[in-house]
């Protein structure tokens, strides 16, 4: 039985659930563009739950690695590396666009409140299981409702972004499109140097716990009642 206080127990309830959220999250993009007539993705063997298919070195490794070692293993975060799409391949591309963009975001909540349902099975696994089997399931719900709300921020190159340069006019389109090269940047100084900054000046700055992490712990009692868990 592992001990529920150890660091390979805390760590390895978070890195589990990332192992599946990730790769369903990037293959369902390549599979809804697949069924809209894009098969870059597939061509490239992108749509599969293989998680070693969808490894970015920063998002999925260094990324989570950092988070895991700062909070003590009890949290962490990552994405993977974008699925190939050509839009223009796509048969509506306006529509067919937000289709894909929304595949992902939407693959988490699918395996947030799957990840509930299955923790009435927790009675069918050995006792000395059931501590570990509780809370990964735990975490995948919380972890798959971080990565909704952060994939659906209107911000390029993430999900929401996608959506919102698909249903702009062409002209917005263009401009909120050119945000993409440093979208990632902005993110990332959204995540980590904003709340350094907050912290020093004595303001809470921390934009990632207002936009992504309070909307999820609200979800996730929303999915809890909903799978009947109280």
């Amino acid at each position: 039985m592992m001990d529920q206080h150890s660091l390979i127990f805390r760590i390895s309830i978070w890195v589990v659930p990332l192992l599946f959220a990730v790769p369903l999250h990037e293959a369902a993009h390549g599979w809804v563009a697949h069924k809209l007539g894009d098969d870059t993705a597939y061509l490239a063997g992108r749509v599969t739950f293989n998680p070693f298919k969808h490894i970015d070195l920063f998002g999925t490794i260094i990324l989570p690695a950092m988070l895991l070692f700062a909070s003590s293993g009890s949290m962490a975060f990552g994405f993977a590396k974008p699925v190939p799409v050509n839009f223009r391949r796509l048969r509506s591309m306006r529509r067919d666009m937000v289709l894909v963009a929304i595949a992902g975001p939407f693959s988490n909540l699918f395996l947030a409140v799957a990840s509930g349902v299955l923790l009435h099975t927790i009675d069918w696994f050995p006792e000395t299981a059931r501590a570990w089997i509780g809370a990964s399931l735990f975490v995948s719900m919380f972890i798959n409702m971080i990565l909704f709300f952060f994939n659906l921020i209107p911000l390029p190159p993430l999900d929401g972004g996608r959506v919102l340069v698909a249903i702009l006019p062409p002209s917005l389109a263009i401009l909120v499109s050119r945000l993409e090269r440093a979208g990632f940047a902005i993110i990332l100084g959204g995540l980590f140097l904003l709340p350094w900054l907050g912290d020093a000046v004595g303001m809470d700055l921390n934009i990632f716990q207002w936009i992504v992490g309070a909307p999820a712990r609200s979800s996730l009692g929303l999915i809890i009642d909903l799978v009947g868990l109280r």
